[in-house]
């Protein structure tokens, strides 16, 4: 790390320890007091024995394998958990558990970002031709029409390009590819091979075309790497994981294997009669966009800091929030969710909001919940997923239905 770098952060880090008290009332929504009245109330009423009891009809009635839920509110705890670690075992799901964050890793790599922005390494206005001459382009991909703003807040329009486009969403596709290396360039380049799914956002405009591209982040990765000299994972690391002491969080590259207890994961594929244990597999192909590693404690601890103020200044916090809105496909799913820079906003039934990301990767989910000023926060993950889609509907609005309940202090 250079010494500009160096002293800049440590500028931020003196900054934001000393406005830290002040960050809610400067960069929240009008919801925050509300938001922050909420996690009062929901941390003198949940009990573990209520969220045992929601946790187990969720997992008989969503069909999953597994789920375990962790409520953070300051320094009090409760966890809940049903189902099992692994098939046909009985072996209970454990507490503390590793498991593949997914697209989670969004927030961290955006907040990365923003931390670079507050040292003046790099602008959210800069084109991304600026950083990565060359990369995104043909096709009609320009990359000097598309921002770092376009990227994080999914309206740069760069194609949702997946691998599994290729080789097909089978389970036998899935044993075939299953430790196949993939490089986050490689993803991009699968991209450029489309024409974008539309024109990328100008600034300022308040009612863009959105829609969710894990290359738009893997190029926000690249960048991150191009500023630094460093990689978006060692950045992470420096930056978040070590300062935080985020034990269980790291980068798993090419490694198939998960470190520590954790549980299965398993897939229901298109065609298939039976459950494929996805647990073992590489997904260096997913980087910057969805490649974190993580456990509820860190989640939690994670998004607690972010929105607490510790980890961004009050202006690129600001940024963050600032949110626009998903498409119709996701809002089916996550009722009017809107999507800031790496960070998505749905509003609680009781009043305020909750702020979080959540992550999916073929069998796995982890869904999170944090109150604006980052004194409570829910993490919720499940495995077991099959492909019917009424059936995931439907366990998804289960899974919403419970982080909305927990943050309202509703009894469970």
């Amino acid at each position: 790390m250079n010494r500009r770098i160096r002293t800049a952060r440590l500028r931020l880090v003196a900054a934001a320890t000393a406005v830290a008290a002040l960050l809610v009332g400067a960069a929240a929504v009008p919801a925050a007091t509300a938001d922050h009245r909420t996690a009062s109330a929901a941390a003198t009423t949940l009990t573990s024995k209520e969220l045992h009891r929601r946790v187990a009809r969720i997992l008989r009635d969503a069909g999953y394998t597994g789920i375990t839920v962790e409520v953070r509110d300051g320094r009090r705890e409760v966890r809940a958990r049903a189902g099992v670690a692994e098939r046909n075992t009985g072996r209970p799901m454990p507490y503390g558990a590793n498991y593949r964050a997914a697209s989670v890793t969004k927030t961290f790599v955006a907040t990365v970002v923003l931390q670079l922005v507050a040292e003046g390494e790099l602008s959210l206005s800069d084109p991304v031709e600026k950083w990565l001459p060359g990369v995104v382009s043909g096709n009609g991909n320009d990359g000097n029409r598309i921002t770092i703003r376009n990227l994080l807040q999914h309206t740069s329009g760069v194609y949702r390009y997946d691998p599994t486009q290729e080789t097909g969403d089978t389970a036998d596709a899935f044993e075939q590819n299953r430790y196949r290396h993939l490089d986050p360039e490689d993803m991009v380049a699968g991209a450029m091979k489309h024409q974008p799914d539309f024109p990328p956002a100008a600034e300022g405009d308040p009612n863009p075309r959105w829609n969710y591209s894990n290359p738009g982040y893997l190029l926000a990765g690249m960048i991150i790497k191009k500023v630094t000299g460093r990689s978006w994972d060692e950045e992470v690391h420096d930056r978040i994981v070590r300062p935080l002491g985020l034990t269980g969080t790291y980068a798993s590259g090419d490694d198939p294997y998960l470190r520590g207890p954790h549980a299965h994961t398993y897939r229901l594929f298109p065609g298939s009669a039976e459950w494929t244990d996805t647990t073992v597999r590489n997904v260096n192909w997913a980087g910057s966009a969805g490649s974190l590693v993580s456990t509820d404690r860190d989640l939690g601890r994670f998004y607690s800091a972010l929105l607490g103020g510790r980890l961004l200044l009050p202006e690129q916090l600001a940024e963050m929030r600032r949110t626009v809105r998903v498409n119709a496909d996701y809002e089916m799913a996550f009722p009017r969710m809107r999507y800031g820079l790496g960070l998505a906003r749905q509003p609680l039934n009781c009043g305020g909001y909750r702020w979080g990301h959540g992550g999916d990767l073929a069998g796995g989910t982890v869904r999170t919940a944090t109150d604006a000023g980052g004194r409570r926060s829910v993490v919720v993950m499940t495995t077991g997923a099959t492909s019917d889609d009424d059936q995931l509907l439907a366990a998804e609005r289960a899974v919403q239905a419970l982080l909305d309940d927990v943050m309202c202090a509703r009894k469970l």
